[in-house]
């Protein structure tokens, strides 16, 4: 298996610090509203490879924070007239129901940055008596990023090129700071603000110490792997090094993965051009897992453009793995043996699902893995109708499995139908049990025209809406 390391630039064979385990760390969301659809594309990314991984065998320990005390968030509690933590707590809640919704499983831990003060303020200490950070007077501690040998080794950035004039890339802060580069670990809190007590003043963490604090704390000093979108490369993860190899005296990510931009037709998502999508806008017109099929069709660090027409593409190609894993539900049942054909077309299987696994070992390709998985659907299309109900049973879990590492589920969720439309399938029902053709086909017509077809499977009469 190999992993493309945004630290060396380069795929590198996967070698995981302790055989058999998989520590993960997965820079989640700052929660002050509902998650937009850019959230979404490292959550699906990393939840897939998380579940590959499980797939191989590894246990695999996955870590990911949610940031629930931000300036984002306080704006948004005084506007409300609530407390910070109300916010949070509503966000946390809505963003976990969008991910269920997504098919994305629960981290083993999902920290908040408002439990782990103490641990915060125990490696900022740390870092002070090392010699890495320093109190101004009104108690702000920054860190000293020259001190740091290795700043910028992930973002392949020149400290000297930093501090000369770049200021895009500049970290802002007061004028109190030693040098213009220093971030901030800790800071006072200002009126109205939440805050802790610490040895500095009272106040808040920077953003950038939580994560080495979480990582440390759920995964240890060292971790197999640090993910997280392309934008959180510089300077959240940058400084996220500098604060833990400081502290802790080791590596602290051997690898570090980061997946590509969201553009909404072809532009720069943004509030301000009107084309800032939440996940739950999307998901009111789109069953979620059309949105994650669009999300994994294409290589997680290739700049993925999101477009209504895009968005109906994967809904009819995911109707495509749906309506092949449903014939092949309708072909199973029966008990018998597999032919000699049967074990030929298996053969074939064996041969996609290795094509499979294949493009998920180069760097997770999902959209390869897709194309394999599309390739067995045709295979069933064109060989269930002559083979057993075992070689269906067969080739339906080859599917269910290979999709079930992608988060999509293979049986559509029940939909309630009205009352109405109910009423007029078992009426076709009972004209077809008393041989009444012409009625049963009179009915079929009539629920067409309302926009549900029928389909009669061994199973019995299935539906869909057209």
């Amino acid at each position: 298996m190999k992993i493309y390391n945004t630290l060396t630039k380069k795929k590198e064979e996967f070698v995981p610090i302790e055989d058999g385990k998989v520590r993960m760390y997965v820079c989640g969301p700052t929660v002050y509203n509902y998650i937009h659809i850019g959230n979404a594309r490292p959550m699906i990314v990393f939840d897939t490879v998380r579940r590959y991984m499980m797939y191989r065998g590894y246990d695999v320990n996955y870590v990911s924070n949610f940031t629930d005390v931000d300036d984002k968030i306080i704006k948004a509690a005084n506007e409300a007239g609530v407390s910070a933590s109300d916010i949070s707590q509503k966000f946390i809640a809505e963003c976990k129901k969008d991910m269920a919704d997504m098919n994305i499983l629960p981290a083993t831990k999902h920290p908040l940055a408002t439990e782990e003060i103490g641990g915060m303020l125990e490696m900022i200490q740390t870092l002070m008596d090392k010699g890495y950070a320093y109190a101004v007077e009104d108690g702000t501690v920054y860190y000293r990023t020259r001190k740091f040998d290795g700043y910028g080794k992930l973002s392949h950035k020149n400290i000297d090129d930093l501090e000369g004039g770049h200021r895009d890339i500049k970290v802002t802060g007061a004028d109190a700071k030693e040098d213009p580069l220093d971030f901030v670990l800790w800071k006072p809190k200002k009126e109205g603000e939440i805050s802790w007590e610490s040895p500095w003043c009272d106040g808040r963490p920077g953003w950038h110490i939580e994560c080495s604090v979480m990582s440390k704390k759920y995964l240890g000093e060292q971790i197999d792997i640090h993910a997280g979108g392309e934008d959180l490369v510089f300077p959240h993860h940058e400084n996220e090094i500098a604060q833990s190899e400081a502290a802790n005296g080791k590596t602290f990510a051997n690898y570090w993965m980061h997946n590509a931009f969201l553009n909404i037709d072809n532009k720069k998502m943004s509030k301000s051009l009107g084309n800032f999508f939440t996940v739950r806008e999307i998901t009111e017109k789109y069953n979620p897992q059309v949105l994650r099929f669009f999300m994994l069709n294409a290589h997680y660090r290739s700049p993925l453009n999101f477009s209504a027409d895009l968005m109906e593409a994967a809904k009819n190609s995911l109707e495509r793995i749906l309506n092949a894993a449903e014939n092949l539900r309708s072909h199973m049942g029966s008990e018998d043996a597999l032919t000699e054909k049967d074990q030929e077309n298996l053969k074939i299987r064996d041969s996609f699902e290795q094509k499979f696994c294949d493009a998920m070992d180069d760097d997770f390709n999902t959209a390869d893995a897709l194309a394999a998985i599309f390739e067995l659907v045709k295979l069933a299309n064109t060989t269930v109708d002559a083979g057993t109900s075992a070689y269906a049973k067969e080739l339906y879990k080859t599917i269910e499995t290979l999709s079930d590492i992608c988060g999509l589920k293979l049986e559509a969720e029940e939909e309630i139908l009205e009352a109405e439309i109910e009423e007029l399938i078992q009426k076709r029902q009972d004209a077809r049990k008393n041989k009444d053709f012409a009625l049963a086909d009179q009915i079929r017509d009539e629920l067409l025209e309302k926009g549900i077809e029928l389909k009669d499977t061994r199973e019995g009469v299935k539906w869909k809406r057209i």
